[in-house]
């Protein structure tokens, strides 16, 4: 193991550490986190994407199709939006409920004999029931890779009115790859809650996924361009997005899917692939040398020693005693 995974695996101990001395439940997790990763570069897919609302059958096929295209063309993740199966609804609609399924269950499964086929992984947006409660929802992104279905992310911080409809999930997701740990994320909990995507980088993660239906509001643009591209500099990880496009049932959506990550530049972010069109379906597709990522983090060593002050500059003991003052503080602390 080089230096770089044993601080990671370090960092991994000391976070999994912070998160019981806060009370938080242990989450669903890889049994064993990888941090020697592959050195290759990574092909990642994102499909701007336009459901057929309300047919999961038809949103299923459109699914698959994508997902063979992008394999044949070298993709090694595919990633598409937010309730892709469906299609987004505002408010409280039976279509979430008609069109839910367990995970894994017959959408799922129907994925992962692509993934096996191609050896690759898949991420999309789904409305999720758990087989032991099947009344309860989640706006959830299921998790797919060449060994079948592995898990699935559920939405932590609904947006709105979604909450009429589905649970907040519990834990952060993530999972191994040749290329490390790959982290989840829905939408909302990726602009507006940048501590996901620091987490996940803490644990090693250069890659972080974005599943998202947003637009169009005044000034989403550049909301959405530049929260991912703050976190994706902020953590030197790459951030893929994928978003619907066109209409819904209700809304327009204007796509915009992309890759952003760090560059070798000071406190520049590069376009790897995108924006995607605003108004039509399409798959970009970039090819990412994540050692860049490597060499950021040796630049301003946030999660391993710094040399100077022969500690990491992310003081993770500092942030757990300002969550504790704001517990103490405010009351913050007695929510879940």
């Amino acid at each position: 193991m080089n230096i770089i995974g044993k601080c990671v695996k370090r960092i991994a101990l000391v976070t999994l550490l912070f998160m019981l001395l806060l009370g938080v439940s242990l989450f669903t997790w890889p049994e064993t986190l990888s941090t020697d990763t592959e050195t290759e570069p990574v092909a990642i897919a994102c499909v701007n994407y336009r459901t057929i609302w309300g047919d999961k059958r038809r949103n299923l096929e459109k699914i698959m199709d994508f997902v063979a295209d992008a394999a044949k063309r070298g993709a090694d993740i595919i990633l598409f939006p937010e309730l892709a199966l469906t299609g987004y609804a505002i408010g409280d609609s039976p279509m979430h409920k008609d069109n839910a399924e367990i995970i894994p269950g017959p959408s799922t499964e129907a994925i992962a004999d692509l993934t096996r086929r191609y050896n690759v992984y898949v991420v999309f947006g789904m409305v999720e029931k758990p087989q032991d409660k099947p009344d309860v929802l989640y706006n959830s992104a299921a998790v797919i890779g060449p060994e079948g279905v592995i898990g699935a992310y559920r939405k932590l911080m609904p947006f709105g009115d979604e909450m009429s409809w589905c649970k907040k999930g519990t834990e952060p997701f993530a999972f191994n790859t040749p290329w490390g740990l790959v982290g989840v994320s829905i939408c909302y909990d990726s602009y507006m809650f940048p501590e996901l995507a620091r987490y996940y980088a803490a644990l090693g993660s250069r890659i972080y996924l974005n599943v998202t239906a947003i637009g169009p509001f005044y000034g989403w643009k550049p909301y959405y361009m530049n929260q991912l591209k703050a976190r994706a500099i902020e953590n030197m990880m790459v951030v893929a997005s994928a978003n619907l496009v066109g209409k819904d049932l209700q809304t327009e959506y204007q796509g915009g899917s992309l890759v952003v990550g760090p560059s070798e530049k000071e406190h520049e972010v590069l376009f790897h692939s995108g924006p995607a069109s605003a108004d039509k379906e399409e798959v970009i597709m970039a090819t990412v040398d994540l050692t860049s990522s490597d060499r950021m983090r040796q630049r301003y060593p946030l999660f391993w020693e710094n040399p100077v002050s022969k500690s990491p500059d992310w003081r993770l003991k500092l942030f757990q005693m300002m969550l504790r003052a704001i517990e103490e503080k405010t009351d913050l602390g007695k929510y879940e």
